[in-house]
């Protein structure tokens, strides 16, 4: 278009020569000047106020493919659809072979090099070359594009109740709809549009803190992690109560604390006593007798476990004994021996040798009564090793005694202590016994109670059970006219839009107490033809207690109402069963297949201020004639 414009905005090229002759024809051609540049400057002031136009950004930066089919509230046609992405069109082009597509599709499929035209394909049209898609084959189709963009349209995100043109959608709401779906690029969460600031400073576990004592930055899902190793996290000294002390300072604290309570010097012999650094000796003397006892238990156990060293260690000294007893009458023998040699008359080394061993054999001769007296030095050796000897006789002796003591001492404390151990036996087999029955006390009870649980659960469905048949019989009437009441009506179309509760039932009413059994079903977003468009209300005939009484196929004329709360104009439809339908034949089923007025009332006179819908509540009347009943 650009370059068209500029063709037409060149001035012609005359021959100077051919003006200078012919001065009719200059005149002519100044008159076409003058035409061609009025054409030129208003062709450049639809530009300027193009440019003025504000432009949907996202269609501006030509980067995304077409809108999406849902935002469309109205049926949608194939002439708007991009032949590449199946999408609403976005900023569409033609190209030659006469098929649109997003000016972004197009780009991208022509942005490696010239490609056939599938559409062409498909539809079994495709000719070379008006079929080969390129760079500058095709041109900005704005017919198409206010077309499209005139289109109304909804918001796709759920609990968006947002509606307008598609133009409207890209310019002021595409990629800001509060109620839009997000991924957080940190826990990958999904949350809403209006929820992402929140969920960032608030909400999600990988988020990053500061901490407001060591500033330094840690993920919130390690809070806990990061206190418990924190330097300057505060704490509270047990003693003193002092406040924020940094746990950097808090050892070096509680070493002078004067309050803090520390355990008791005999915790390693029993005593579990926690007492203020400044209370200790207080403690210390007036638990004197308990410490004491303490430690004589503990050294008495630990005599306890020497136990089995002491047998051997009796039998080691009772040999030295022996051994000690039989080294003193060998002395005193060698005494004797040496006590008993002559002073005269020594005999000769033969003679000394047959009389000493006819000692060995014979008693001894009588001695003479002069000895020869021993030296004095060998016999004062000789007492003081005796003495010696005894000496260590006695010591051992003393020794042997002292063991024999410990050893009572031992055996009448394992006797104490056995008797603790059984009588301690006797308490946990008694304790054991009791458990048991306890244990059994409470599996009855918890069998008990999961009884009651579940007499209560089936009590509790009955009590709704029957709550809802006392609703239904409250609702139910007897005379053919039935008027229902649906609140809340923006809530459950929104329901209905979303596809959650497309239909609602009523409750059932009669035609009499022994009559047809009946009930409506609506749905507020349309029904077949009526969807989207319009509120569909149908009849429905149900099984009933009396049905073998009563006449089939059901044959009465039926009248649906949508009432106006000023009582200005109802909204009403009336029709005849059609005997041959199966839906008023007699049911065989909970309920036969709803029949009546998938059209019934536009949903545009529901829109906006009306008086069928007031405090968010509609009335629905319906009207059997009972004529021939």
């Amino acid at each position: 278009k650009s370059t068209r414009s500029s063709q037409q905005c060149r001035p012609p090229k005359h021959s100077s020569r051919a003006a200078r002759l012919d001065p009719s024809k200059r005149e002519h051609n100044r008159a076409n000047e003058s035409e061609i540049s009025s054409r030129c400057d208003q062709e450049r002031l639809e530009r300027d106020m193009a440019a003025q136009e504000p432009s949907p950004p996202s269609s501006m930066e030509n980067n995304k493919p077409g809108f999406p089919k849902k935002i469309l509230a109205n049926k949608l046609e194939d002439k708007h659809l991009c032949n590449c992405c199946q999408n609403i069109l976005r900023r569409p082009f033609q190209a030659q072979c006469g098929h649109r597509f997003c000016s972004y599709c197009f780009n991208r499929t022509v942005g490696s090099g010239p490609q056939k035209c599938n559409a062409c394909i498909k539809e079994d049209i495709f000719e070379e070359p008006t079929s080969i898609l390129k760079q500058g084959c095709a041109f900005p189709d704005n017919a198409a594009r206010r077309e499209v963009e005139n289109l109304p349209a909804v918001c796709i995100n759920e609990g968006c109740a947002w509606k307008g043109s598609i133009k409207d959608y890209e310019l002021s709401h595409e990629g800001k709809c509060e109620f839009m779906i997000l991924s957080c690029p940190l826990c990958k969460e999904l949350i809403r549009f209006n929820e992402q600031e929140r969920h960032n400073e608030r909400v999600c576990p990988e988020r990053t803190l500061n901490c407001k004592y060591c500033k330094e930055p840690f993920h919130f899902k390690n809070i806990k992690a990061h206190d418990e190793i924190c330097p300057k996290y505060p704490m509270i000294c047990e003693g003193c109560a002092k406040k924020k002390i940094p746990r950097e300072k808090y050892v070096d604290h509680i070493k002078f604390c004067s309050k803090f309570r520390t355990p008791c010097r005999y915790h390693v012999v029993g005593c579990d006593m926690s007492v203020e650094k400044e209370k200790i000796h207080d403690h210390e003397r007036a638990c004197a007798h308990e410490h004491l006892n303490l430690l004589l238990h503990y050294i008495m156990g630990m005599k306890v476990s020497l136990e089995g060293l002491q047998p051997q260690s009796l039998e080691l000294a009772g040999h030295k004994a022996h051994e000690l007893h039989q080294a003193l009458r060998d002395l005193e023998a060698r005494v004797s021996q040496l006590s008993a040699i002559p002073v005269q008359g020594v005999p000769s080394s033969s003679s000394s040798s047959s009389s000493s061993s006819s000692c060995a054999v014979a008693p001894p001769p009588p001695l003479p009564t002069s000895f020869t007296p021993l030296p004095s030095s060998v016999g004062a050796a000789l007492e003081l090793q005796l003495h010696s000897e005894k000496t260590k006789v006695a010591d051992l002796g003393r020794r042997c005694q002292d063991l024999e003591v410990k050893a009572g001492t031992f055996e009448d404390v394992v006797c104490v202590l056995n008797r603790e151990v059984e009588r301690f036996a006797t308490t946990m087999e008694a304790s054991n016994r009791q458990h048991r029955l306890d244990q059994d006390k409470i599996e009855a009870l918890s069998n008990k109670v999961r009884q009651l649980e579940r007499q209560v659960g089936v009590k509790d469905l009955t009590v709704a059970e029957m709550e809802g048949r006392l609703r239904e019989m409250s609702a139910t009437t007897f005379d053919g006219v039935f008027i229902w009441r649906i609140s809340d009506i923006t809530k459950k179309r929104q329901d209905a839009i979303a596809g959650r509760a497309p239909a609602m039932f009523s409750p059932a009413f009669y035609t009499s107490k022994y009559g047809y059994k009946m009930c409506l079903r609506i749905y507020l977003n349309g029904d077949g033809t009526g969807r989207g468009t319009h509120l569909s209300l149908f009849f429905v005939v149900m099984r009933g207690m009396n049905d073998a009484l009563l006449k089939w196929p059901f044959n009465q004329k039926v009248t649906l109402m949508l009432l106006d709360q000023s009582n200005r104009e109802h909204i009403i439809d009336a029709f005849r069963p059609d005997i041959t339908s199966s839906s008023f034949q007699r049911p065989v089923s909970e309920m036969n297949i709803a029949s009546g007025c998938p059209l019934f009332c536009p949903l545009s006179k529901l829109e906006g201020k009306n008086s069928y819908i007031r405090d968010d509540t509609i009335f629905i009347k319906a009207i059997v004639d009972l004529t021939g009943l």
